[in-house]
C-alpha cells in the first residue's frame, strides 16, 4: 500500500472566509479524528493532498507541527463544478488496527460473446483490512460470463488480512442482456393524420 508524506499546520479560524484565505495560500482546511480524541483542526497542502488522493485508502505520514500523526481520508468535499478540494476528514489509524474501508474493483477478462451489458452494483467492495495494509484495488475477473451470470462478495478473492464488510450473498457485478427498441407505433398516428386531411375545410 503506498503511503506519503505531508506537513500540515494546526488552525484556529473557521467559516467561509477562513476557507478562502487558505486557498489563496494555496492550502485547504482539513480535521482530524478518531480513537476517542478531540478533533483537530488542520491546513494542508491543497496540491500535495491531491495528488495523494489519486491513490484510494492513501496512507498519510502527518507532520502537525512537529507532531507525528498516522492517517487515512475518511470523507473528501469537493468543489461542484470544478472539483478542486474544499475539505477533508482524515481518521487517525495505528499500525496493526483494522479499518473499515471501500476498495475500487478492478474489472479483468471479457464476456461472453453477444450483446451482454455488465452491471456494476458496487464500484467499490466493503471490506476490513488492516490499516497499513489496504488493497489499493480488488481484481474481478468477468472473463465468460453470460447473460444471468453475477457474482457475489463471496466469491471474490480478498488479499490476506482482508475480509468481507458486507453479506457474503450480496451481488457485487450482474450480467444483464441488451434490451432490443421497440418500434415506433405509427398505425394511430397515420390514421389521425389521413382523417384529418380527408375532413372538410371548415369556412
Amino acid at each position: 500500500m503506498a503511503d506519503v508524506n505531508l506537513t500540515a499546520t494546526t488552525r484556529n479560524e473557521f467559516g467561509k472566509g477562513a476557507a478562502r484565505r487558505l486557498r489563496r495560500e494555496e492550502k485547504i482546511p482539513a480535521v482530524i479524528y478518531g480513537h476517542g480524541s478531540e478533533p483537530v483542526h488542520i491546513a494542508l497542502p491543497s496540491y500535495d493532498m491531491m495528488m495523494a488522493l489519486k491513490t484510494p485508502n492513501v496512507l498519510i505520514n502527518l507532520d502537525i507541527e512537529g507532531k507525528k500523526q498516522l492517517v487515512i481520508p475518511k470523507a473528501v468535499q469537493r468543489e461542484a463544478i470544478r472539483q478542486f478540494l474544499v475539505h477533508v476528514d482524515l481518521l487517525v489509524v495505528k499500525k496493526g488496527e483494522k479499518v473499515q474501508v471501500d476498495v475500487p474493483i478492478h474489472i479483468e477478462g471479457e464476456l461472453a460473446p453477444g450483446q451482454n451489458l455488465l452491471e456494476h452494483v458496487y464500484n467499490s467492495l466493503p471490506v476490513e483490512a488492516e490499516a497499513t495494509h489496504i488493497p489499493e484495488t480488488i481484481t474481478v475477473s468477468v472473463d465468460g460470463l453470460d447473460v444471468g451470470d453475477s457474482i457475489l462478495a463471496k466469491d471474490i478473492k480478498l488479499p490476506g488480512n482482508t475480509v468481507l464488510a458486507i453479506e457474503g450473498d450480496e451481488t457485487v457485478i450482474q450480467v444483464l442482456g441488451a434490451q432490443a427498441e421497440e418500434p415506433a407505433a405509427e398505425g394511430a398516428e397515420g390514421e389521425e393524420g389521413a382523417a384529418e386531411s380527408a375532413a372538410p375545410a371548415s369556412e
